[in-house]
C-alpha cells in the first residue's frame, strides 16, 4: 500500500512537490505545477492514500472565501493554536487561493475514487521533533532519513517542496497504519497529525 504525498503550493506557475512512500519507507519525489500534471501522476502511480499539505475544508459556517469572514478558523485550527503549533489561517491573502486549488484538487481526485486527507508537514515536524524546512533543508532532510525513509530522500539536490511533499506521504502512510490523530469536526473536515498520547 502506497501512500502520496502533495506539498501543492497556491499557484500552478510555483513548485509542487510530490511523493509516493512505499510500506518499506522507500520515497520516489519529483517537482510538478499544474492541477492536470498532479492528477494525471496520481492516476498513474494509484495510491492506497493522497495526503495534501493545503487546507481541503472551509469553517462551518463560511459560505466561500470569497465572502470575508467570520468564521476564520476551523475546529483543526483551533486545536493547532491550543497545541502551541504555528499555522497561517486560511482567509489570509496567500492561504486563500491556495485552500481555492486544495479544494478543486480534492473534489478531483474524491470524484475519482481516491481517499484524500489534509496534512500539514510543520506540524509533523514539530510532533516528530523534526525542524521545518525554515530552519534547514538539510536538517530536515537528515531527521528523515533519521527516520528511516530511504530512496529520492538521498538526492544531495532535493528541494524543501519534495521534503514536505515527503512528511504529507508519511502521515499518510501513518494514517494508513491507524497510527494518527484526527483533528477537527465531520461537518467541517478532519486534519491528520501523527498519534498523540
Amino acid at each position: 500500500m502506497n501512500a502520496l504525498g502533495i506539498d501543492l503550493a497556491g499557484s500552478p506557475k510555483r513548485k509542487t512537490g510530490f511523493c509516493v512512500l512505499h510500506c518499506n519507507l522507500y520515497c520516489r519525489t519529483d517537482i510538478l505545477y499544474t492541477d492536470s500534471e498532479i492528477v494525471e501522476r496520481v492516476l498513474q502511480e494509484r495510491p492506497s492514500i493522497v495526503s495534501i499539505d493545503a487546507p481541503l475544508f472551509l469553517p462551518k459556517g463560511r459560505v466561500s472565501l470569497d465572502v470575508k469572514g467570520p468564521p476564520h478558523f476551523r475546529v483543526c485550527d483551533r486545536e493547532l493554536q491550543r497545541m502551541k503549533i504555528r499555522f497561517f489561517p486560511i482567509t489570509l491573502g496567500p492561504m486563500r487561493i491556495l485552500t481555492a486549488r486544495g479544494m478543486k484538487i480534492r473534489a478531483v481526485l474524491e470524484k475519482l475514487g481516491f481517499k484524500v486527507i489534509e496534512s500539514f508537514p510543520g506540524a509533523v515536524q514539530d510532533i516528530l521533533g523534526m525542524p521545518r524546512k525554515q530552519q534547514g533543508i538539510e536538517r530536515l532532510r537528515q531527521s528523515l532519513i533519521d527516520y528511516g525513509i530511504k530512496g529520492d530522500i538521498m538526492k544531495k539536490d532535493i528541494t524543501g517542496d519534495e521534503l514536505d511533499a515527503i512528511t504529507s506521504a508519511l502521515i499518510g502512510k501513518m494514517y494508513l497504519d491507524g497510527n494518527y490523530t484526527a483533528i477537527g469536526a465531520d461537518d467541517e473536515g478532519f486534519m491528520i497529525l501523527p498519534r498523540i498520547s
